[in-house]
């Protein structure tokens, strides 16, 4: 075997260690990575590099929602590349894609790089991600380019929240407004420990008239002699 085939064996053989160590570290819900900053998912095919890969899903675990692809992709080549496809290993669930500005695909030009995720950015997303992807596993991602083709990566699932919220799902569902419930009027007096209430106003049925003059029955009286 010459010196360059086994440079690109032991290269290969390295990539697939710490791809399968990550898938190992990272799983179960309650992994301890989950707690602090991973170290990012890497890989380098030809001219492509992918690094800082991750899936980032709702900051509350298994809240309905999207989840997001976030890495950067670098192209060392001479000629630009788009991104066609990201697609989750053992799940059918879509990823789409979009670019930063316009309605074009993500391009990486030659000689340079693009970040999916964050604000401003490319985007990836992930719909009902709950139940594509969960919180603490390794999920493997295919990233599909126009001239490299496919390169695939093991990268940890995370939730939004600390450092990765502002590179996650910029869609958070919100929990449904509590309904108002109908206030209950007093019917009876306020001695039940309420304001009584009134029904109605009474109104007068007639105007009490005097029928003559009263004239007094005792005490003296006037005289018009004096």
């Amino acid at each position: 075997m010459s010196r360059s085939l086994r440079r690109g064996a032991l290269a290969a053989t390295a990539i697939v260690i710490s791809i399968a160590s990550l898938s190992a570290c990272g799983a179960g819900n309650d992994a301890q990575t989950l707690g602090v900053r991973p170290d990012n998912a890497a890989v380098t095919v030809e001219d492509v590099k992918i690094q800082n890969a991750l899936v980032i899903t709702q900051p509350t675990t298994g809240a309905p929602g999207p989840a997001v692809v976030s890495a950067t992709v670098f192209n060392n080549g001479s000629a630009p590349q788009t991104l066609d496809s990201i697609t989750l290993g053992g799940s059918p669930a879509p990823v789409v894609l979009k670019a930063a500005t316009g309605s074009g695909p993500i391009t990486i030009p030659a000689g340079g790089s693009v970040v999916i995720g964050g604000k401003g950015n490319a985007s990836a997303t992930i719909e009902n991600g709950h139940e594509a992807v969960k919180d603490g596993n390794g999920q493997e991602l295919v990233f599909k380019l126009s001239r490299t083709g496919d390169v695939s990566l093991a990268a940890f699932v995370v939730p939004a929240t600390g450092y990765f919220a502002a590179y996650g799902p910029t869609e958070i569902p919100q929990p449904p407004a509590a309904k108002p419930t109908a206030t209950a009027s007093p019917t009876g007096d306020a001695g039940h420990g309420g304001e009584a209430t009134p029904t109605g106003t009474a109104t007068p049925t007639g105007t009490a008239t005097p029928t003559g003059t009263a004239t007094p029955t005792g005490g003296a009286s006037s005289s018009t002699g004096h």
